[in-house]
């Protein structure tokens, strides 16, 4: 899951930031809600955490702008203010949850994974294909009752591939949401964390997964058909 995280506070940021991808999410962070405006109308996100007293323009603005031109994604606002007229004015511009500093991490965590597990977002509790199962609560992975160790990325990459199961992904959809704004997309990143998946989640398997669609993707699938290996 790409997530968009808007906060002046660098400190504040780089500790969200820092939380947020040790449990497998790419971030992208903006200071003001001008850059965060941008960076929206840019990129594909699957949630904003978006800071109430910003430069430029204010998380308000910045919520009921994203609302006005029809975006859908999940917003969390995050702020100092936990008064329950500020509550409501964050509800009321468009934001869906309301979580007031000082906070517990996991809190958030926990009220990011409910927003995601709403009916625009994509991630179920758990993800099923075949024998592979994905917790997308804990991050754990397992095949055919055998656990399967990921680093946070490798997590990332195979739990949008299972999110999209049967349909083949393209390397810029991956790029978009599995990595961040400072992913290159002349590397080969992704052709190797995708053979660091197939050395743990179909090696020893009679049966492989992750395909390669020729010159189009990957897919995670039970049976592709014309998957080129």
């Amino acid at each position: 899951m790409r997530i968009l995280l808007v906060e002046d506070d660098p400190r504040v940021a780089g500790f969200i930031a820092r939380g947020l991808r040790e449990q497998a999410y790419a971030v992208d962070t903006a200071g003001d809600g001008e850059q965060a405006l941008e960076l929206a109308a840019a990129s594909e996100y699957d949630a904003v955490i978006l800071d109430v007293l910003l430069p430029r323009k204010d998380g308000y603005a910045v919520c009921r702008q994203l609302r006005d031109e029809g975006s859908r994604v999940p917003i969390l606002m995050l702020t100092a203010r936990g008064a329950v007229d500020d509550r409501i004015a964050g509800l009321d511009c468009g934001a869906d949850d309301y979580l007031a500093k000082p906070f517990d991490f996991r809190e958030l965590l926990a009220r990011l994974r409910a927003l995601l597990r709403r009916p625009y977002g994509v991630r179920p509790g758990i993800l099923r294909i075949a024998d592979l199962t994905l917790n997308t609560a804990s991050h754990a992975a397992a095949r055919a009752g055998r656990p399967i160790r990921l680093t946070a990325k490798e997590y990332a990459l195979l739990e949008f591939l299972a999110a999209n199961q049967g349909r083949v992904v393209g390397r810029e959809q991956i790029a978009e949401h599995v990595w961040d704004e400072n992913f290159d997309p002349f590397s080969n990143v992704i052709d190797v964390y995708i053979r660091r998946l197939r050395a743990k989640v179909d090696a020893g398997f009679g049966r492989p997964l992750i395909h390669t669609r020729r010159g189009e993707g990957y897919l995670l699938a039970v049976q592709p058909e014309n998957a080129g290996d």
